[in-house]
Parts: C-alpha cells; sequence; structure tokens
C-alpha cells in the first residue's frame, strides 16, 4: 500500500493543500495531522481579500462563509501616527479589479472549521489532537514521514510519500528540516482579541499607525471586532507581563485607539503570536514541502497571510502530483523545486512590499511622509489598497514613477 501525503496543520494552509491535492486526480490518500481539536481559535486579523474568495470558490467554501456572517469590507483605512489617514477602496477607477469588489472578515473557529470540512469532502482523512514532533528519514536522508504524540502520549510513526508542512509561524517541521532563517526587519508582536461595543466600526478595515507599532480594528461578523496591537517584541519582552496586561496597557497609552475601545467590552482572552521576522530559505527538501506560514510569514499589516495560505495550497498540490508520478528521487525534488520557483515567483512582489512597509511602520516620520502624501491622492491610496488586498500588481507601487509621485505629492 502506498504511503499517503501527510500535511502537518489542519489551519488555511493545510485544509487548502489537503482539497487541491485530493482533486488532482492522483489516486494518493491524503491525511491532516493537528494538534488542536477543532474548532480552535487562532490569533489572527481574519481578514480575508477579495483574491481569497476566488480560491474560497473554487473550493465551494465561499457561500458557506457568507452563510456563517462573513462581515462584508469595502475597503481599508490606514492612520498614520500624524493623523493623516487614507481611504482605499476595493472598487477603484484604477483599472485593476479583485475576483470581486469586496473583503470579508470571519473568526478563525468559523473559517477553519468550513476548510476542514472541505478537506475532508474532497477525501481527506483528518486527525485531530495529534502533535507532530520530528520527522522521519529514509537511508538516503529524505523525509519519509514524522514522528506524532497523541493527546494521551502515546508516540507513533507516520510513513509518508510526501510531506507537507502547513504548520504556521512555529513550524516543526521547518526547524527540523533546517530551512528557518531570521531576516532584517523589525522583529514584531502581535496581540490579538475580540470586543463587542468598539466605537466607530465601519465596512473599512483599520490599520492605526502609532510610534511604538499599529493597531488593527475591523468587523469579523456576529457583532464582533478584531482589535490587534503589534508592538516591537524587545518591548513586549521588557514590559514582563501577561498577554492581556500588556495589550490593556498598550491600548490605553495611545489615546485614539484607546478611545475607540473604552466603552467596549472584551469577549475573549489576549491571544499573542510573533516575533514575525522569520521566513525558509526555501520551501521544500527531498521528500517534503512547506506552505503557508510555514514558509513565509506576513506581517499582518499587508493582510497577506490567509490569502497566501489559500493560494500556497493552489499552487502546491500540482507539484504534488508531478511528484508523486515521479518514477526516480531525482524527478520528484525537480517537481518539489518547481513549486518553490513558483510560489517565489507569486509572492516576490508582496515580500518587497512588506518590507517596504516593515520599515515605514518603524519609522513614523517616513510613516507620516508616505500617508500624508497618500491622503491627497485618493488614486495613490486605492493603489496601495489593492496591492495590500492581492489584486493590484506589486510593480504598480514599487515603481519609480510611483515612488517619485509620492515624493512629489509629500
Amino acid at each position: 500500500m502506498t504511503a499517503p501525503v501527510i500535511i502537518v496543520g489542519g489551519g488555511p494552509a493545510g485544509s487548502s493543500t489537503a482539497w487541491h491535492v485530493a482533486r488532482t486526480g492522483a489516486g494518493a490518500d491524503v491525511v491532516v495531522l493537528d494538534r488542536a481539536r477543532f474548532p480552535r481559535d487562532k490569533p489572527c486579523a481574519e481578514y480575508l481579500s477579495p483574491e481569497a474568495s476566488r480560491v474560497l470558490a473554487s473550493m465551494d467554501a465561499l457561500a458557506a462563509c457568507e452563510a456563517a456572517g462573513a462581515a462584508q469590507l469595502s475597503g481599508m483605512v490606514v492612520r498614520s501616527p500624524n493623523g493623516a489617514q487614507l481611504r482605499g477602496d476595493f472598487a477603484a477607477a484604477h483599472g485593476f479589479s479583485g475576483f470581486r469588489d469586496r473583503g470579508l472578515a470571519l473568526r478563525r473557529t468559523v473559517l477553519d472549521a468550513i476548510l476542514l470540512d472541505r478537506a475532508r469532502a474532497a477525501g481527506a482523512r483528518v486527525v485531530e489532537g495529534v502533535r507532530v514532533t520530528d520527522v522521519v528519514r529514509d537511508a538516503g536522508g529524505a523525509v519519509a514521514g514524522v514522528r506524532t504524540l497523541d493527546d494521551a502520549g502515546r508516540a507513533r510513526a507516520w510513513p509518508a510519500s510526501l510531506v507537507i508542512g502547513a504548520d504556521g509561524l512555529r513550524s516543526v517541521v521547518a526547524r527540523r528540516l533546517g530551512l528557518l532563517r531570521q531576516h532584517r526587519l523589525p522583529r514584531r508582536i502581535a496581540m490579538i482579541a475580540h470586543y463587542r461595543g468598539v466605537h466607530g466600526v465601519s465596512a473599512y478595515g483599520e490599520m492605526l499607525v502609532e510610534r511604538d507599532g499599529y493597531a488593527g480594528i475591523a468587523d469579523v461578523g456576529d457583532g464582533l471586532t478584531n482589535v490587534a496591537g503589534v508592538a516591537p517584541a524587545a518591548q513586549v519582552r521588557a514590559a514582563a507581563a501577561t498577554p492581556e496586561q500588556f495589550f490593556d496597557r498598550w491600548l490605553a497609552a495611545h489615546p485614539h485607539i484607546a478611545a475607540r475601545v473604552a466603552k467596549a467590552r472584551r469577549v475573549d482572552g489576549v491571544r499573542a503570536t510573533g516575533p514575525f521576522a522569520q521566513h525558509a530559505r526555501r520551501a521544500w527538501v527531498s521528500g517534503a514541502a512547506l506552505v503557508g506560514d510555514a514558509a513565509d510569514f506576513f506581517d499582518p499589516f499587508t493582510g497577506e497571510g490567509i490569502y497566501a495560505a489559500l493560494r500556497g495550497g493552489e499552487l502546491l498540490a500540482p507539484h504534488v502530483a508531478t511528484a508523486l508520478a515521479a518514477r526516480s528521487r531525482r524527478e520528484r525534488d525537480a517537481a518539489l523545486a518547481l513549486y518553490d520557483r513558483e510560489r517565489r515567483r507569486a509572492f516576490a512582489g508582496k515580500w518587497r512590499v512588506e518590507r517596504l512597509v516593515g520599515l515605514a511602520v518603524s519609522q513614523p516620520w517616513l510613516m507620516n511622509r508616505a500617508g500624508t502624501a497618500r491622503a491627497r491622492r485618493k488614486d495613490m491610496a486605492d493603489l496601495f489598497v489593492g496591492v495590500a488586498r492581492d489584486f493590484v500588481p506589486p510593480r504598480e507601487i514599487l515603481s519609480v514613477r510611483f515612488l517619485l509621485r509620492l515624493l512629489a505629492t509629500s
């Protein structure tokens, strides 16, 4: 019997990969392993770009997300430390359009359960309450399976024809493969909670930039608002406080944000994630590949994470099918290497934008200058929002022409 494709992680990246692999017709058994039992929550901005809706629709999951009460978002508002505010719309006159002219926001407890159900419907087997501790290698050094511990502490080795690491920012698979490395972006930690009664919530996702980080505010349906605070990792560590204590103090220290939540009620605990400044030097080794946050973690400011996870699974699946049909290790490795090249082509522009945004957010004077310029030029704001939300090519704001316009306007 042929060993299954084992996907480590049942979030959007894992579910998308499982669904797309199961639908390739390769005939592979697909097994998804996750340490959690669903539904479970995750620290996340919970934003789905207009292009994420395209992948959801292809998986027959979009209607279920909307039926579950996903909030409909029309665009994005960014406020600079000096108070300059830009408003960008998804339905804009720049000539680019996404799958549709709105984004969504939905609790991860709901979204992940919907996606995992789609993976099951496609034929994947989902095993919950199983923690992957290591990878198994064959005599030639190729990955040939994983080792796990279940809730009862029972150990097991799972043979696999391929292992897919879709296990997020703290990916065990990526660490065991030795693929993670730090990059030079400022290291930040995000803290996220849900509130009822946040003042001024609208159909626009908001990013409120302060001198020591930024906050995100977005309606996620069912009367709930996702409130996120992103601060330098060194500041969080120096505070020596619980996530709840630090988050409350950080919000209170910024009057513009504090006023928004002054009469609101937090309905769950504060969840933290980060630091963000890491990525995989490549997304494959012989017998294994990485997808989603396990390969590259996107700063929440760009709103890229869930889309990159869904799109990553879509990109990876045909190469998994080719790898499974390979007649030699060399052919299998070539298929995975081709996936890595396609992934880089698909996301390279957004990686550059993320670095620029990370630089601007860490330098208040630069954020003020850029924010003032974009606030004066609606067309520039719409382009920026379109890039951040995945349907305008990044080259449109990375071009010399755009940067010169930005400087001239400011």
